[in-house]
């Protein structure tokens, strides 16, 4: 602990802690003894509760309100594992902060003494914005270990150029996933061109991702810019993209390969600087075995998956997603639900996810006119 103490208060510490304050990130300096030693101006301003300082307090009591280390609360913590393995760990957590739980990036580096021995950590910690553990108006809503290891996956892939692939049953958000991705990468500032695979024919499906020339066809009447184009600077999101006829799928493949295509009827070549996002609730596997899906496209779309789960899956997240929904379908005089209708939708596996929990909300809402519902506002 000698060691300890005397590296805490060493120059190159005190360097360490002048340097962190000039970072924008919030960022924290912590002993291994879980002791917070040093907190910067944008820590203090994102975090810090006026009169209650946090230097001097346990980082546990801090961000989580646990009594004992994370690690010992159910949680995992980067601190015992980087102690261990010596090199930065990164971890999504749910922070208690001046506005409410949050969930917040947490990336922790172990400093090492001269020994090669860990004496301290530092830590920069990043509000997640695009999702929220608090009832929202809109976006993402979650808590549970399922829908967090899939906001984890998003954190990672957001700040690249990647390809991502979003896997899960119908109705668990895929569009709201996308809509995520695209607000938490660079690109956010740029469109995100949303184009539904669904029961297009190739044609169709070639005049609406390509656009066309006038008098390319019969009712051609004027030249349309196609969606890819559209999506140019931002993020293109091909949702079902396991509905894509096979004939098309090449042109797609080399639309995502290059970024060039040709409209139909025309001769110019058109560049569109896109980031790819594409979902699918379709087994693309067994679909590239059976040949109705090309297994090179197949390989194109899916360098970064992200498996998003069912509502069975974060059963923890009903009330939160349950008061989320009716305050979307019903601004300003959002009912509540019993104790007893909420049991019985515990109960209830949802097989069409979370459409079909807001199908049976908007249903409910309707039965209730004393703004509570109750079991019997429930369909059968």
């Amino acid at each position: 602990m000698a060691n300890a103490s005397n590296a805490l208060s060493s120059p190159q510490m005190q360097a360490l802690v002048s340097y962190l304050e000039h970072d924008t990130h919030p960022t924290i300096v912590l002993d291994i003894d879980y002791n917070i030693v040093a907190a910067n101006t944008a820590y203090q301003r994102q975090f810090g509760v006026e009169g209650r300082p946090h230097v001097g307090a346990k980082c546990y009591r801090v961000s989580h309100q646990f009594a004992v280390p994370c690690d010992q609360a159910g949680e995992h913590c980067p601190m015992r594992k980087a102690s261990e393995t010596k090199v930065p760990e990164r971890v999504l957590h749910i922070h208690h902060t001046p506005r409410g739980p949050e969930h917040v990036d947490v990336e922790l580096r172990p400093i090492l003494d001269a020994q090669g021995e860990v004496f301290a950590y530092v830590e920069r910690l990043n509000s997640v914005a695009v999702a929220s553990v608090q009832p929202q108006q809109s976006g993402l809503v979650g808590r549970s270990a399922a829908f967090n290891e899939a906001l984890t996956a998003l954190q990672r892939a957001a700040p690249s150029q990647i390809p991502v692939l979003l896997q899960g049953e119908s109705g668990t958000g895929k569009e709201l996933f996308a809509r995520a991705l695209h607000a938490a990468s660079p690109r956010a500032g740029g469109p995100l061109v949303v184009v539904d695979c669904t029961g297009l024919t190739e044609t169709l499906l070639e005049s609406e991702l390509f656009g066309y020339e006038k008098g390319a066809f019969t009712g051609a009447l004027q030249r349309k810019i196609g969606l890819a184009e559209s999506a140019h600077g931002g993020t293109l999101f091909l949702d079902e993209i396991g509905e894509v006829p096979l004939a098309m799928q090449v042109k797609l493949l080399r639309l995502i390969e290059s970024g060039s295509f040709r409209p139909v009827g025309s001769l110019r070549t058109v560049h569109s600087d896109f980031r790819l996002v594409a979902a699918k609730h379709k087994p693309l596997k067994e679909m590239v075995a059976a040949g109705t899906f090309r297994q090179d496209l197949f390989y194109r779309i899916s360098a970064f998956p992200i498996r998003l789960p069912s509502l069975r899956e974060r059963n923890e997240d009903l009330p939160l997603l349950i008061e989320s929904l009716l305050r979307r379908l019903a601004p300003g005089a959002a009912p509540r639900v019993d104790d007893d209708a909420m049991k019985l939708l515990r109960l209830y596996p949802f097989p069409g996810n979370i459409r079909e929990l807001r199908n049976i909300m908007e249903r409910a809402r309707l039965f209730t006119d004393d703004g509570v519902i109750r079991a019997q506002d429930l369909p059968p």
